[in-house]
């Protein structure tokens, strides 16, 4: 499957995404790179958020595209297309740190002795060091100390701007656990980066072109030959 013209995705690029994922079920199915690049972003923080590796996050934005694309019909629109593919990406990602024994569930019994312990970690290598000064890179490196759980809803919440309750449905947990972890991660950074990532959250883990067109290209190939 090629890529669509620029022109073609301009066109569309006004176009609620349920009218675009009706189209690509009708047989238009090119259009479906509108909706990768719509949300590309959103799913690579999604998925950097829970491996914590740039390359296997891009793997877990190709599968979740490609199982997002087979079952494309099992969208009924009871939430947005945005929370149903984010899911998605989200379930791939737990299931593949969960297979590496690289998942570790947030207890809450030890939550603040999680949330000290980011403050004891090891000097940041010479890269980040170099730019200590850029605030973005500051909140990615102390968003990857949050303990698992509190790093997904940080980034989902904080980051995206994801609602309570769209967090709740994409992690598959309850409103009010969304509320304790996004609480729990915030006095967990420090205050001035607390007080600063409001501004800087969406300068963080960014998702850039040459980055997006790699992915895109992946996944068209990917189905072009039936997954």
């Amino acid at each position: 499957m090629q890529m669509v013209s620029a022109a073609v995705l301009e066109r569309w690029a006004a176009l609620p995404d349920e009218q675009v994922v009706e189209q690509v079920l009708d047989g238009q199915t090119a259009l479906f790179e509108v909706l990768m690049r719509r949300h590309n972003e959103r799913l690579y923080r999604a998925a950097r958020a829970i491996v914590r590796d740039e390359r296997e996050a891009e793997d877990v934005m190709q599968q979740a595209y490609v199982n997002a694309y087979v079952h494309l019909r099992q969208f009924d629109g009871r939430s947005k297309f945005s929370t149903w593919l984010t899911k998605i990406a989200v379930h791939e990602a737990l299931a593949r740190v969960r297979r590496r024994g690289r998942f570790m569930p947030l207890d809450p019994e030890r939550a603040d002795e999680r949330e000290s312990s980011m403050t004891d970690t090891r000097e940041p290598d010479p890269e980040r060091q170099a730019f200590a000064k850029e605030l973005a890179v500051l909140l990615e490196s102390a968003v990857d100390r949050l303990p698992a759980g509190m790093r997904e809803v940080f980034m989902l919440r904080q980051v995206e701007g994801l609602s309570t309750q769209e967090a709740a449905d994409v992690l598959g947990v309850s409103d009010d656990v969304v509320k304790t972890r996004l609480s729990r991660a915030r006095a967990a950074l420090r205050r001035d980066l607390a007080r600063r990532a409001g501004i800087a959250a969406s300068g963080a883990f960014r998702f850039l072109r040459p980055r997006c067109d790699r992915v895109v290209a992946a996944v068209l190939a990917r189905i072009g030959q039936g997954g």
